[in-house]
């Protein structure tokens, strides 16, 4: 495997060199363009050190924000380059632009990885790239920089690396023996929308490294029953993104094709970016009212709801209200809109109930059923174990006890929950929380959902 890698990356000989310009000031280039690329974050990878490597990766996954527990993780995100052969119409590194370009040669962006971890600057490596010559030219980069990265410089940190769409699925399926993760941009929700504003691009072009990666990954998992030293393909599984707002897909459209990359491909992440307007072209939306991160954060909402939650995209859309609401997240949407469900008895709902409460999210569910096996729970009790009462106290009751008289009507939550009406009782105070409050790490925000 290793010499099938060596003579890969020998055959890219003829890489840029820019030997004008420093490797400083390539990352200041470099990783700037990165910043539009948001699917960065890891998890599922525990990997020690082994005494004579260095680095080490860990389960709570790396990423350039917060992780679940509010603590700042960091990773080098940077392109191999943004020079690019193709002019997608949404792109700043496109080729019509005038934009400053340079590209890192396999050994600078090694040397430029080991220097900052040995700073504790950061904990891995995420490495996108524009195409430079074709495809299968700038993966084979690529893969040559990962091989010596792992072997002659021994990091056994986190790698996050994105596939080339239209590159050797050969090079791919050797690559994913070095990467922890391996992810490939959908780009647009829908084939119609890449071929309007990414010509260049083909959907089966990005569709067949996600099906090589898939299985590869299952063959992998079967190898390693039988194999326990085999090496591991992709252990963090794959990842892609989707660009919002460019084009005219509505969230039951989006949120339809996401269900579908996680029930088809096994994505363990779909990421969604509002559109950013960075170039001038017809064919490209106005947005005067600058990029819809109101409707990204709703998307993350729903994500968030179908992997941990056990909702489906019907449930939560339709043909006839095929957007998320404004002003309520989707769970709570749902939960108003199905009145009929609630009240949920805290000591008797089983699981799969106890999520279907606003307010209410994996961990606290988990709580109340542990907790629940040696007493009886009071609003005290839940308030102490995680639950957001001001969300849930108009879906529960405790001991078959609503926590102060309310009406059980859609009107009257959806205007209290719209509203931040502030109830006062026994002289706690509950509000209902927005979507600018200060809440630690994003993260922790939508699992409270």
């Amino acid at each position: 495997m290793k010499e099938q890698m060596r003579i890969m990356g020998e055959e890219a000989t003829s890489y840029i060199t820019s030997s004008s310009m420093s490797i400083m000031d390539k990352l200041t280039i470099l990783s700037d363009a990165a910043k539009y690329d948001v699917a960065c974050t890891s998890s599922g990878v525990e990997r020690k050190g082994n005494g004579s490597s260095m680095g080490n990766s860990i389960s709570a996954g790396i990423c350039h924000s917060f992780s679940a527990d509010g603590r700042c993780i960091s990773l080098l995100k940077v392109l191999f380059t943004n020079e690019c052969i193709y002019d997608c119409k949404y792109c700043l590194n496109r080729k019509s632009n005038d934009v400053p370009r340079a590209t890192f040669t396999p050994e600078e962006l090694c040397e430029l990885t080991m220097q900052f971890y040995r700073r504790n600057y950061i904990e891995g490596l995420f490495l996108s790239s524009g195409i430079v010559n074709s495809p299968d030219y700038t993966m084979e980069l690529i893969a040559k920089s990962i091989l010596l990265l792992r072997t002659k410089y021994h990091f056994m940190g986190y790698i996050h690396v994105k596939a080339i769409p239209g590159a050797s699925l050969e090079i791919i399926q050797r690559l994913g023996f070095y990467a922890d993760r391996m992810s490939v941009n959908l780009e647009f929700p829908t084939a119609e929308g890449l071929r309007m504003l990414a010509p260049n691009k083909h959907r089966k072009n990005i569709l067949a490294p996600m099906r090589l990666v898939q299985n590869g990954i299952t063959t992998n998992k079967e190898e390693l029953v039988h194999f326990k030293n085999a090496p591991s393909f992709v252990p963090a599984g794959q990842s892609t993104q989707m660009i919002i707002g460019a084009t005219q897909e509505t969230d039951y459209q989006i949120m339809t094709i996401a269900e579908n990359m996680y029930h088809k491909f096994n994505m363990k992440r779909v990421f969604y970016s509002a559109f950013i307007h960075v170039n001038e072209d017809k064919e490209l939306p106005a947005l005067p009212g600058g990029p819809p991160l109101l409707r990204e954060h709703r998307l993350y909402q729903a994500d968030f709801l179908l992997r941990f939650y056990g909702y489906q995209t019907k449930e939560l859309l339709d043909d006839a209200h095929p957007n998320f609401n404004e002003f309520l997240d989707p769970k709570a949407n749902w939960a108003v809109n199905h009145l009929e469900f609630f009240p949920v008895e805290i000591n008797r709902a089983d699981y799969r109930a106890l999520l279907r409460v606003p307010g209410i999210g994996v961990k606290s569910a988990q709580r109340i059923v542990q907790a629940r096996r040696i007493a009886k729970l009071r609003f005290e009790d839940l308030k102490k174990i995680g639950v957001v009462l001001k969300r849930a106290l108009y879906f529960i009751t405790c001991q078959d006890r609503m926590m102060y008289p309310t009406k059980i009507e859609e009107d009257f939550i959806t205007r209290n929950l719209i509203e931040r009406k502030d109830i006062v009782t026994n002289d706690l105070t509950y509000r209902q929380i927005s979507l600018f409050d200060d809440v630690q790490g994003a993260d922790l925000l939508l699992q409270q959902a």
